[in-house]
C-alpha cells in the first residue's frame, strides 16, 4: 500500500535513525519555545547545549549535522541569538574552517606516503606497549609542530587504510580486488568475523593513545591547537615564549600522559592492550609486500614527491608562514601538480570527509553565538575574577576544563581570554596575574576538554569521521577510554598550574 503524505513525511525524517531518537529531537524542538517563555533564555540556552551534546553523543544514530542544525535554526529564529551574530562567530573561527576544508584535503594526497611509513612501523613493532607509545608520542610531537586536526586526519587516514585491507580479505576478497565496500559487513566470511572485531579493539585503542597524544603536544605550542594562535596573540607571546611559559606545566603532563599509555596497555583495562590478530599481520605484511612488488617508478617517484611536501609542510607550519589554511592550500596545488592529479572528480574525493564535518562546525558557531549572546558563561567567569588572586589560576583552569568538557575547548578559551584581556585592560588585574591565567585558560582548555569528544576538535573531528563506525568508536566509548587519561592530565595540570608558575 502507498504511503500517505504524513507517512513519508515522518519517514523521511532524519532517515534511518531510529524511532526514538527522531521522537526525542522532535521533543526537543518543542520544548524550546515553551521553556523560553516559562524561565527565559538562560535557562533555555542552557537547555540547548545539553541537547546539541545529546545529538554529538548519539552521532553513531544520526550525523549531528540535522537534529544539531535544527536545533541552532530554532533558537535563531526564537530570537536567541541572530544570523549576525552567528556570520561572526564563524568569521572569528575562519582559520579552523580553513584548516579543515584544505588542511584535511592536502593529507588525503599524502595517504600512500602516510600509509607506507606506518604500515612498516605496524609491521616492524611487535610490541604493543611499544607501539601505542609510538602512536601517542609521534601524535604529540607532530601536534607540537602541526595542529592537532591535521595529525587527527592523518590517524584518520591511515586506520581506515589498514581497516581497508583485511576487511577485503575477510570478505573472501583477493587484495587487488578493487572497489570493495569496507563498510559492509554482510559479506565476511563467518571465520573471518573474530579477528576483525579483535582488529577493530586495536585499532579503537591505537588511534585513542594518537588522539590523546594530539591533546598532549597541542597545549604546549601556540600552533598546537586552534584557540592557542588567539591566546598567544591575546598576550604577546611568540613561538618560543609560549612555549617556555607554558613548559613547566606542559612538560609534566606530558611524561605523565607517557606513562599511562604504557600502564593503560600493561594493565589492559578499559578498552586498552587488545593485540592484533596474527591472521591480520599476516595480511597486512601480504599486503605491504605486494605493494611493495607492484610500485613503478612512477608510484616511487609520487611516494618521493609526498615525502618532500610533507618536510616542507612541517617548516612551514613549524615556522608559522601562513594560517594553516593557506599552508594545507598549497600541498593539495602542489602534490595535485607534481603527481598528476589534474581531473576535478580525482581532487573531489579529497574533501569528501573534511566538509561534512565543516558544516558541523558552524552550525556549533551557531550554538556558540547563543551562549554568547545569552552570557551563559558569564556568571562563572565572574565568579572566579572575585575569588583571592592566590587561587584564581587554579579555579580559571578547573571552569576552564569543566566548560571546554561539556561544549567545546575553542569557544571556551576565546571568551576567557577576551574577558581576562579586558580585565587587564581595565586595570583590574595586574600583567603578572594576567600572565599566570592565560597559562591557566590554555592548559584548562586543552587538558580536562579530553574527557568527551565535544571537549575538543581533534575528538569531535574522529567521532564524526568515517573511521568511527567502521571500528565501533562510539561516544560513550570514547568518554570511557578518556577516562584515566583525564584524570592524570588533569591532576597533573592541576598541580602544575597551582604550583609552577
Amino acid at each position: 500500500m502507498t504511503a500517505t503524505l504524513p507517512q513519508a513525511f515522518k519517514k523521511n525524517f532524519l532517515g534511518n535513525s531510529p524511532g526514538w531518537y527522531q521522537t526525542a529531537i522532535i521533543a526537543f524542538l518543542v520544548i524550546n519555545p515553551i521553556s523560553l517563555y516559562l524561565f527565559g533564555p538562560f535557562i533555555t540556552g542552557w537547555m540547548l547545549i545539553g541537547e546539541f551534546i545529546f545529538t554529538l553523543a548519539m552521532a553513531l544514530k544520526c550525523y549531528p549535522l540535522q537534529p544539531g542544525g535544527l536545533l541552532a535554526i530554532e533558537a535563531i529564529v526564537l530570537g536567541m541569538s541572530s544570523p549576525e551574530a552567528v556570520y561572526q562567530e564563524t568569521v572569528s573561527n575562519f582559520p579552523v574552517i580553513m584548516l579543515l576544508m584544505f588542511m584535511v584535503a592536502g593529507i588525503y594526497f599524502m595517504r600512500d606516503i602516510l600509509l607506507f611509513t606506518f604500515t612498516k612501523i605496524l609491521l616492524g613493532v611487535k610490541s604493543k606497549t611499544t607501539l601505542s607509545f609510538l602512536f601517542c608520542f609521534a601524535g604529540a610531537v607532530l601536534s607540537a609542530f602541526l595542529d592537532a586536526l591535521t595529525v587527527t586526519a592523518v590517524l584518520i587516514t591511515i586506520s581506515v587504510g589498514f581497516y581497508s585491507v583485511y576487511h577485503k580479505v575477510a570478505s573472501g576478497k583477493e587484495i587487488v580486488f578493487a572497489g570493495h565496500d569496507h563498510t559492509d559487513d554482510a559479506s565476511v566470511i563467518s571465520d573471518h568475523l573474530q579477528d576483525l572485531e579483535d582488529f577493530r579493539a586495536f585499532l579503537r585503542s591505537l588511534i585513542m593513545h594518537g588522539a590523546v597524544g594530539t591533546a598532549l603536544g597541542g597545549v604546549t605550542t601556540l600552533v598546537g591547537e586552534p584557540q592557542n594562535l588567539l591566546i598567544a596573540e591575546r598576550a604577546g607571546w611568540e613561538f618560543m615564549e609560549f612555549f617556555m611559559r607554558m613548559a613547566p606545566v606542559t612538560m609534566p603532563v606530558f611524561a605523565c600522559g607517557l606513562i599511562t599509555c604504557i600502564l593503560l596497555e600493561k594493565t589492559k583495562i578499559l578498552g586498552y592492550g587488545a593485540m592484533m590478530p596474527e591472521a591480520v599481520r599476516d595480511v597486512l605484511k601480504e599486503s605491504s609486500d605486494h605493494e611493495d612488488s607492484q610500485r613503478t617508478p612512477q608510484d616511487k617517484a609520487a611516494l618521493v614527491t609526498q615525502a618532500t611536501v610533507a618536510g616542507l609542510l612541517v617548516l612551514a607550519l613549524g615556522f608559522h608562514v601562513a594560517e594553516v589554511g593557506i599552508i594545507g592550500l598549497m600541498i593539495i596545488v602542489l602534490l595535485t601538480a607534481f603527481n598528476g592529479i589534474t581531473e576535478e572528480h580525482q581532487i573531489g574525493h579529497a574533501f569528501e570527509e573534511a566538509l561534512p564535518f565543516t558544516a558541523l562546525l558552524v552550525v556549533f558557531f551557531a550554538i556558540v553565538a547563543v551562549i554568547h549572546e545569552q552570557h551563559l558563561f558569564s556568571p562563572v567567569i565572574h565568579w572566579v575574577l572575585a575569588m583571592d588572586e592566590s587561587i584564581q589560576p587554579g579555579m580559571f583552569f578547573l571552569a576552564n576544563g569543566l566548560l571546554s568538557a561539556i561544549s567545546d575547548n575553542v569557544f571556551v578559551a576565546t571568551v576567557y581570554i577576551n574577558e581576562v584581556r579586558a580585565a587587564l585592560d581595565a586595570g583590574e588585574i595586574s600583567r603578572e596575574l594576567f600572565d599566570k591565567l592565560v597559562i591557566a585558560i590554555n592548559t584548562g582548555t586543552n587538558l580536562p576538554s579530553v574527557a568527551t569528544p565535544n571537549g575538543q576538535a581533534a575528538f569531535l573531528f574522529l567521532l564524526t569521521s568515517a573511521l568511527a563506525p567502521l571500528i565501533r568508536l562510539s561516544y560513550m566509548r570514547m568518554v570511557i577510554m578518556a577516562l584515566p587519561y583525564t584524570v592524570v592530565l588533569t591532576v597533573t595540570g592541576l598541580l602544575g598550574v597551582l604550583y609552577n608558575i
